[in-house]
């Protein structure tokens, strides 16, 4: 998992943005992003209530709540097929990415 303001590794393999907004100041050539799976991102109302001051592990519980509904299934399913066969970074405009969406992600995966 990284921020998606650092410059790209030769290592990263496929990089996902698990943003739903595209980062401001961020040129979609310079990212070289490969996947954008906007129906894995938190629910604009859970992103809404998170960034309100709700608790990072009550916001964990929503959100893999929200990742069991078919379409957000079925892309992590995809994911995870992706690390199978080899290196994954997510990216995420987020400050925090420790204390995010990015980092469950991450956790369900494996990481």
């Amino acid at each position: 998992m990284r921020r998606i303001y650092e410059s790209p590794e030769p290592d990263d393999g496929l990089r996902v943005l698990v943003d739903r907004l595209w980062p401001r100041g961020v040129a979609k050539e310079a990212a070289h992003v490969d996947e954008w799976p906007k129906g894995l991102t938190p629910s604009a109302e859970l992103r809404t209530w998170f960034h309100r001051g709700g608790s990072y592990e009550e916001f964990r519980a929503r959100y893999e709540r929200e990742l069991d509904a078919p379409e957000a299934a079925e892309l992590l399913d995809g994911l995870r097929e992706s690390v199978r066969k080899g290196p994954v970074t997510l990216l995420t405009a987020t400050k925090t990415p420790e204390r995010s969406h990015a980092q469950v992600l991450l956790e369900l995966l494996g990481g």
